[in-house]
C-alpha cells in the first residue's frame, strides 16, 4: 500500500483487567472451535458505553456480561447458556444482544433477564450471529458468521425492520463480523474476518443493496473484527491478527495504528467518556480493557431506540 504520509502509530494503554474473581481457565465448547482447543478463562467482546460513562462488555465462552465503571471496577449484570457477543443498547434499560447459540436476545441491565428477541428466520436457525449496529430509524442490521470462511463463504447480513421483517442482504460472505454505518447512514461497512479486508454496502433509498465492495484490505493470521465510526466518518477497525486498531480516512487510507501487546487480539472497540473521544478496546488474549484518547469524537446516533455506536 503507498501512502504519501505514514499513519501515526500510538499505543494503547491499560484501562482494567477482568478481576481474578471472574477467572476460571477451562476448556469450552466455544475455546474447542474458535481457539484452537486452549483452556480459557475468558473472552471479551462487544464494548459499549452507557450515558453514565460505564462500559459493558460481553464474555462469549461463559455467558456474561460485565458492567465496568468509571474507576475500572467490574461487576456481573447478566449470565446464561449463551454466547454473547455484540451487543447495543436498543433502550436505555435494554442491551440487544448477538449471542451465537439463541440468536438476538434483549438483556435487562437492571434485572439481567435475558428474553429472546429473533431466534430463528422463517424457522430455520441462523449459522451463528456475531455483532450488530442500529440506524435512527430502529432497523437493526446483524451479521451471520457461523464457521463462515473462504472455505465456505456463505456468511449473511441482516437487517431487521421495527415492524419485524427480516431483509437478506448479503449471502456470500466469508466471516462476516463487526458492522458499522457510515454517519449519514448511507453505507454499510462490514468486517470480513477470513477475507482480511472490510466491505462497503451502499444503502439505496427503497433499501436495496448495490454494488457492494471492497474497501480496506488487511493482511496477517486473522482479519478485521470490530468496528466503530469517528464524527468525521473515519472508519476504525480492530484487527486481532495483527494486536492492531486501523483507524481509515475516506480512501481506506490509515491515517493512524493503534496498537496493542504483539501476540496479543484486539477485537471489538467502543467510544465513551464524557466528549466520546475516549476509546475502549478489548484485548480478549488477556481479559483486559485497553483505552486511547482519540482526536475526534465517536458517531453519534439519534433515533427511535436510543441507541448508541
Amino acid at each position: 500500500m503507498f501512502l504519501l504520509n505514514p499513519p501515526v502509530v500510538r499505543e494503547a494503554t491499560l484501562f482494567s483487567s477482568l478481576p481474578e474473581r471472574y477467572r476460571q481457565q477451562r476448556h469450552t465448547a466455544w475455546s474447542d472451535a474458535n481457539q484452537g482447543g486452549r483452556a480459557i478463562d475468558s473472552f471479551l467482546e462487544g464494548p459499549v458505553v452507557d450515558d453514565a460513562g460505564n462500559l459493558y462488555v460481553t464474555d462469549i465462552p461463559n455467558g456474561r456480561i460485565f458492567r465496568i465503571d468509571t474507576n475500572g471496577a467490574w461487576e456481573t449484570i447478566a449470565e446464561w447458556d449463551g454466547q454473547p457477543n455484540g451487543m447495543k443498547f436498543f433502550t436505555a434499560d435494554e442491551l440487544l444482544v448477538t449471542d451465537y447459540r439463541n440468536g438476538l436476545v434483549l438483556v435487562d441491565i437492571k434485572t439481567g433477564n435475558v428474553r429472546p428477541h429473533l431466534g430463528r428466520r422463517n424457522t430455520e436457525s441462523f449459522k451463528g450471529v456475531n455483532d450488530l449496529t442500529l440506524d435512527a430509524r430502529g432497523n437493526v442490521y446483524f451479521t451471520d458468521q457461523g464457521q463462515t470462511g473462504l472455505h465456505d463463504p456463505t456468511g449473511r447480513v441482516y437487517r431487521l425492520s421495527p415492524e419485524g421483517r427480516l431483509d437478506l442482504l448479503l449471502s456470500n460472505v466469508p466471516s462476516p463480523n463487526g458492522v458499522v454505518l457510515s454517519p449519514d447512514e448511507r453505507f454499510l461497512f462490514v468486517a470480513v474476518t477470513r477475507g482480511n479486508c472490510v466491505w462497503r454496502m451502499p444503502l439505496q433509498a427503497d433499501g436495496s443493496v448495490s454494488k457492494t465492495g471492497q474497501f480496506f484490505t488487511s493482511y496477517g493470521p486473522s482479519g478485521p473484527d470490530g468496528l466503530a465510526m469517528d464524527q468525521t466518518g473515519r472508519l476504525l477497525v480492530a484487527n486481532p491478527g495483527l494486536a492492531y486498531v486501523w483507524v481509515l480516512n475516506h480512501r481506506a487510507e490509515p491515517v493512524e495504528v493503534i496498537r496493542g501487546t504483539p501476540g496479543h487480539s484486539l477485537t471489538n472497540l467502543a467510544f465513551g467518556g464524557s466528549d466520546r473521544k475516549t476509546l475502549y478496546i478489548t484485548n480478549s488474549t488477556t481479559g483486559e480493557i485497553l483505552t486511547v484518547q482519540m482526536d475526534e469524537p465517536g458517531a453519534t446516533l439519534s433515533g427511535k431506540h436510543d441507541a448508541r455506536r
